[in-house]
C-alpha cells in the first residue's frame, strides 16, 4: 500500500473503533472521524474517579444515505 492512497471508508470505520476501544472519545480527532463517517449516533462514557470505566456507541444510529439511492 502506498502512503498517497485515499482513505477508505472501512479505514476510517476501524480507526473510529479503535479510539472506543481506547476510550479517545474526547478529542477533535474523535469529531472529524464522526463527521467522515456521518455518525449521528449516541456515544457513551462512563467516568468514575475520574477515570474512564467504559465506552461505547450504537451502530444502529449511522444514516443509511447509501442504501436510499438503490431504492428505485
Amino acid at each position: 500500500m502506498k502512503d498517497t492512497e485515499p482513505i477508505t471508508e472501512e479505514q476510517t470505520f476501524a480507526e473510529f473503533r479503535r479510539k472506543i476501544k481506547q476510550a479517545e472519545l474526547l478529542s477533535a480527532a474523535m469529531e472529524k472521524l464522526l463527521q467522515s463517517l456521518g455518525f449521528s449516533g449516541r456515544l457513551c462514557v462512563v467516568v468514575q474517579n475520574g477515570q474512564i470505566l467504559k465506552s461505547g456507541y450504537e451502530e444502529g444510529y449511522f444514516t443509511r444515505r447509501r442504501e436510499a439511492r438503490m431504492i428505485p
